[in-house]
């Protein structure tokens, strides 16, 4: 599968006030932007053969900047979507437990049992990350492949390269203009780098 580039999207203005996103298909804000541009200059020395996004606006937004000028085309997956929340999107955790308070308590005490109403289950998330891998195995081993996504895609994607279960899915951390590294040769992973954002400067969030 060779070298992964993950970065996840810039900011929106539903992560700033902490609302879950999913599938609603919201754009960068002014500081998301920003935000981007950083990663492409970040990006900018890196030789880059495919580059894959999911087709949401905030992550093909990204992709763009990250880019470049690259003559490279940028191919879309749903498969790169983030978790369809169903009725949750929009609700902040505290409207989430006023409406749902049993998924907001599997969400807190976390278990991959989970179950969105008129959304996905986790482990069918699971699943469609995971098969966006498998379709990655037929490049070459010194190949670096850009996939611009979304924070609960790169912690399942983290979580299966590196063989830990997806239990440990919440442990993990995934800022917005993150660049994570995962390198594969055949059945050997190597995580060289995780939620790095020492390119952002002063545009790094605070919490």
């Amino acid at each position: 599968m060779a070298r992964l580039l993950l970065v996840r999207h810039g900011i929106t203005e539903w992560n700033i006030v902490h609302r879950i996103q999913g599938h609603t298909d919201n754009d960068l804000n002014e500081k998301g932007t920003r935000q981007v541009e950083r990663v492409g200059e970040r990006l900018a020395g890196e030789k880059i053969d495919a580059v894959f996004a999911s087709d949401l606006k905030r992550t093909l937004s990204t992709a763009q900047a990250a880019v470049g000028s690259r003559n490279i085309e940028i191919r879309t997956s749903a498969d790169l979507r983030e978790m369809n929340y169903g009725l949750a999107e929009g609700m902040t955790y505290g409207e989430l437990k006023a409406a749902y308070p049993e998924i907001a308590a599997s969400l807190f005490n976390f278990h991959t049992g989970i179950i969105f109403p008129e959304g996905e289950t986790f482990l069918g998330f699971v699943d469609r990350a995971e098969s966006f891998l498998k379709s990655l195995t037929g490049y070459p081993e010194d190949s670096t492949i850009l996939v611009v996504t979304h924070g609960g895609v790169i912690k399942t994607m983290v979580c299966s390269l590196l063989g830990i279960g997806q239990v440990h899915w919440p442990k993990i951390r995934i800022d917005n203009a993150s660049l994570t590294i995962v390198s594969t040769y055949g059945e050997r992973v190597i995580l060289s780098l995780l939620n790095d954002t020492s390119h952002l400067g002063d545009l790094k969030e605070p919490y």
